[in-house]
């Protein structure tokens, strides 16, 4: 009886684990809106096609400070 719960509970942990490496990395994401070009810092990658991340997909900034610092550099948008 021991066996079949100790079982189940690493099943459990199993799936647990699976479903937390699909979970996209916390960070900030510098953004552009396709129409009016201007960027924006936002804590979650976009998934419409209206607003797309700036730098490629691979950037993500691990505070909101360390964003501001690198939008301050973007030359390809305009910020409010």
């Amino acid at each position: 009886m021991k066996g079949k719960i100790a079982l189940a509970g690493a099943m459990i942990a199993g799936f647990a684990v699976a479903a937390a490496a699909q979970v996209a990395p916390p960070g900030w994401y510098i953004v552009q809106d396709a129409k009016t070009k201007h960027c924006q810092i936002v804590d979650q990658r976009p998934v419409t096609k209206e607003m797309t991340v700036v730098g490629g997909d691979g950037v993500v900034y691990h505070t909101r400070v360390e964003a501001e610092n690198a939008m301050k550099t973007v030359k390809i948008c305009t910020s409010d």
